[in-house]
């Protein structure tokens, strides 16, 4: 539950930058929490999105902007910046932000190369501001119980991780085949795009430090070889359509899912808006039919300089949309799926369970993405445990192990990390 206990003498001011999905979300904490936070600008490209955001949190004209270059040359006082902008757009906001004197609560992934992550992390410094990665996993209560079991000391020490993360065939058609990120020209590697904070995650189990990492992957799938026989370049279009299992009509138009992002202009529908983007978009394209190029497969090798050893597998070909956790230890195993936990205790024969599935029908990542934007605002007032989402200086030592590893898997050789 979120702390409702938790007061400041006035509300933190804040911008937001990029409202699409991911903003929403965050802003959701805004709006049910107005005593603590107050949006007070947005910006945004899309007109659509702009408005109704500013509509929403009753923010004026005059504090709406196209760009964030628009914005941080106005005389607008804010304390803080949350930056949901494209994933290859990231290190700018943040980086004017912090000349601004904000506090910056940063979608992942922070920056693509460790040149800009270095800076953010040397700015945030220098002008004394916090920095936080929304590394949401370390907020779920599943996962929170897992650290804690480990920490007990009751299962011994690590010996390895296996970790899965089940990306799903649905997100992935819609995000990385069709999708704004299906192509590292421009945006990035596959593993820092969706997993990196699965590594943070393994990282923060652990508390070891990774020395080294290999990795194998490859787009083998949802390439033009492989179209059947009898497919076109769009679905609707498409004879086999009624039996493929990627198709865009079944998945926008007959299931209603991953429509979120389809905006809806002043008078038209959602139907108007469907029929469209399948007849004319990018998401109505046969998905052996599109310019992606990211990987629909990976696994990556960690060892720690414990000598214990991380193993992440993301997994595409799977109708399950989640993460599995299997730990190893001298004196236990403990086994997660995300909505519940086992832990086995050798000596004693003993066996807990944890129950958590309920907590999966909630949204919001299960409450934790609000929980993240209370630990930042807690950070930036000074409340509460001052401990925020994953800071600047913890990011970059997860950025670095999954460019890393994609430098593994291009070159086949196990990369070694200072």
């Amino acid at each position: 539950m979120i702390d409702k206990t938790a007061t400041s003498v006035k509300p933190t001011s804040i911008v937001a930058i990029g409202v699409g999905n991911r903003m929403r979300k965050y802003l959701t904490y805004v709006e049910q929490h107005p005593e603590r936070a107050r949006l007070v600008a947005v910006v945004e490209p899309d007109e659509i999105r702009r408005k109704a955001v500013a509509e929403k949190f009753e923010v004026p004209e005059d504090h709406c902007f196209n760009t964030y270059d628009d914005f941080f040359a106005s005389d607008i006082d804010v304390e803080a910046a949350f930056i949901c902008t494209p994933e290859n757009d990231h290190y700018r906001p943040c980086m004017q932000a912090l000349d601004r004197g904000c506090h910056v609560l940063l979608e992942k992934p922070a920056a693509q190369t460790p040149e800009h992550l270095d800076a953010i992390s040397k700015k945030a410094r220098e002008v004394g501001k916090e920095v936080c990665i929304c590394h949401v996993l370390r907020y779920h209560p599943c996962f929170i119980k897992v650290k804690e079991l480990i920490a007990s000391g009751k299962y011994g020490r690590i010996i390895s991780i296996t970790h899965t993360e089940d990306v799903g065939l649905d997100r992935m058609c819609h995000s990385y085949v069709r999708g704004t990120m299906n192509s590292e020209k421009g945006n990035n590697p596959m593993l820092l795009a969706k997993c990196c904070h699965d590594i943070d995650f393994l990282l923060w189990l652990s508390e070891a430090k990774c020395v080294s990492v290999s990795s194998y992957g490859s787009l083998l799938w949802f390439r033009s070889e492989n179209a059947p026989e009898g497919s076109a370049s769009r679905c609707v279009h498409c004879d086999i359509e009624e039996k493929c299992p990627y198709s865009a009509v079944d998945l926008y138009w007959w299931r209603r899912e991953w429509i979120s992002n389809f905006d809806i202009p002043e008078g038209k529908t959602l139907d108007d808006v469907l029929r469209k983007e399948l007849k004319e978009g990018n998401f109505g394209r046969c998905v052996y039919h599109c310019d992606n190029d990211v990987v629909d497969n990976q696994v990556v090798t960690m060892r720690m300089d414990d000598g214990s050893l991380i193993t992440l597998h993301m997994d595409i070909f799977t109708q399950r949309d989640g993460r599995t956790t299997d730990i190893k230890m001298t004196g236990g195993e403990i086994f997660s799926d995300g909505k519940h936990i086992r832990a086995t205790h050798f000596a004693s024969r003993e066996c807990s369970t944890f129950e958590y599935s309920s907590l999966n029908s909630n949204p919001f990542h299960g409450g934790a993405d609000l929980r993240l934007v209370e630990q930042f605002l807690n950070a930036v007032r000074g409340e509460g445990k001052v401990k925020a989402s994953t800071t600047i200086d913890e990011a970059i030592r997860v950025h670095q192990i999954c460019l890393e590893a994609d430098e593994s898997r291009r070159s086949g050789e196990m990369r070694k990390l200072n």
